[in-house]
């Protein structure tokens, strides 16, 4: 006799929150914690449940007023084998830390696999817990990310990672890009 279909079934749960970067969709399965969405969304088949995802949400403040570097959630992001191997190595960069997309494909043994990598951290599930914001440019420069630009520029510097405009035309003329157009925007 097959198994129950239930068994199969996971609920997934969702929760909206507030934070500095405009609102975000928390979901988790079973397994951890699903997706990060910017914005209000209802996932397919999704039900509403604060709890579910309350811890999600509290490490997630406290990330955002400063008092969080690392996140301790169980994580469950849906991908292929190679998108996971990138999102393990994207959870290696340390807060206030980046690394260019070419770099990244150097520490998985890629040289010359930065588009590939950089398709994977496009399809990043949980952004800001695994942080794909952390990635840029081989010249330095911001360069796509799901929530837009501002919003990368804004994480990056909440961790530091971006100097201050003082800083920045002192950091360019050593010879280092530093995004600054995205940091005159903010």
């Amino acid at each position: 006799m097959p198994p129950p279909i239930c068994d199969t079934v996971s609920i997934v749960k969702y929760l909206h929150v507030d934070s500095p970067v405009g609102p975000l969709t928390i979901v988790s399965g079973s397994h951890g914690l699903k997706s990060i969405l910017f914005g209000h969304h209802r996932p397919d088949g999704g039900v509403e449940d604060s709890q579910a995802n309350e811890e999600a949400a509290a490490q997630l403040q406290e990330y955002f007023s400063g008092e969080r570097q690392d996140f301790d959630l169980p994580l469950a992001p849906e991908g292929t084998a190679f998108q996971r191997s990138v999102w393990d190595q994207l959870g290696r960069i340390r807060f206030g830390k980046t690394l260019s997309y070419g770099a990244l494909a150097r520490n998985l043994g890629m040289p010359g696999g930065a588009r590939a990598v950089g398709m994977a951290n496009n399809r990043n599930p949980i952004p800001i817990i695994i942080p794909c914001h952390r990635v840029i440019g081989a010249n330095g420069a911001l360069t796509g990310y799901a929530g837009g630009l501002d919003v990368k520029a804004q994480l990056l510097t909440l961790e530091g990672a971006l100097p201050t405009k003082e800083h920045a035309a002192t950091s360019h003329t050593r010879g280092r890009a530093t995004g600054l157009a995205a940091v005159a925007a903010l």
